[in-house]
C-alpha cells in the first residue's frame, strides 16, 4: 500500500495586490498627480467664471425691470402707504 506524501506548501507571507502606484515609474506619477492637480484647479476656475457669470446676468435683469415688475416683487404692503 502506498501513502500519499501530502505536499506542504511553503508558507506565504501576506502578499498585497500590487497597486498601479508600484507599478508605475515615479516620474510618472509624479506627472499624473501634477495633471490632476491642474485639472482641479481649471474646473475650480470655470465654477468661479461660471458664477460670475450668472451674478452679471441676474444684475442686468434686475437692472432692465420694469417699475410694474419691482411693484409686484416687493414684499411691502403698499395698502397701508395710501
Amino acid at each position: 500500500m502506498k501513502k500519499k506524501q501530502k505536499r506542504q506548501q511553503p508558507v506565504k507571507k501576506e502578499e498585497k495586490p500590487a497597486t498601479l502606484g508600484d507599478l508605475l515609474n515615479q516620474d510618472i506619477m509624479q506627472k499624473l498627480k501634477a495633471q490632476q492637480q491642474q485639472l482641479k484647479e481649471e474646473e475650480e476656475k470655470e465654477k468661479q467664471a461660471e458664477l460670475e457669470r450668472k451674478k452679471e446676468e441676474k444684475r442686468l435683469r434686475e437692472k432692465n425691470k420694469s417699475f410694474e415688475e419691482l411693484l409686484s416683487e416687493s414684499e411691502m404692503d403698499w395698502k397701508k402707504f395710501k
